[in-house]
């Protein structure tokens, strides 16, 4: 493997870690109604798993309110349910051809407890970015001990990789403060 190729590598992983860092935290409740929340809810059609998203149209009329309306009215009772059995602690309303969720305000502890949750989900994110840091630069001195690269050479890659490093770990601070400023914002 080419010292560019282990760069690119580290870039790529790195960049699957935000994007990941991101859809978690999409899937939060911030007291906000977000067609996101209902990312990780399925239900079983016909057999098969299938995300909310993909049985029914989300829209988000008012701030704190979700309209779910299915394509298939059949399954109207499903979704209720899969609602109910997720770890949302939402109760969903139906009418018989929409299901309304209306995201209730946040208490003040459980914004706390949000913002906890997100710190911890960003550090993991940050040791995650580090861990393949540190397996460029084991890639790299594998290398320069090989003699595929000068050891000139493999400084300049390791110098590359803590500047993504470093790009990516602000990248990840930036999220998770956007997440906690909206979780703690009223």
């Amino acid at each position: 493997m080419a010292a560019g190729q282990i760069e690119q590598e580290a870039e790529g992983k790195m960049k699957k870690t935000l994007e990941n860092l991101r859809k978690e935290l999409a899937s939060l409740r911030a007291g906000r109604a977000s067609p996101a929340l209902l990312e990780k809810v399925t239900v079983d059609y016909y057999g098969t798993p299938t995300p909310v998203n993909q049985l029914a149209s989300i829209s988000v009329p008012e701030p704190r309110l979700l309209v779910i309306q299915p394509w298939d009215r059949n399954m109207l009772p499903a979704i209720e349910k899969a609602i109910m059995k997720s770890d949302l602690g939402l109760t969903p309303s139906s009418d018989g051809v929409v299901i309304r969720l209306v995201i209730p305000q946040l208490t003040q502890e459980r914004r706390r407890e949000l913002t906890r949750f997100v710190k911890k989900k960003a550090e993991e994110a940050k040791v995650a970015i580090r861990n393949i840091r540190r397996e460029a630069n084991d890639g790299l001195k594998r290398l320069a001990k090989e003699g595929s690269i000068s050891e000139d050479e493999e400084k300049k890659r390791q110098e590359e990789i803590q500047k993504l490093t470093d790009t990516y770990s602000r990248e990840i601070d930036s999220v998770a403060e956007a997440k906690e400023k909206e979780i703690m914002s009223v």
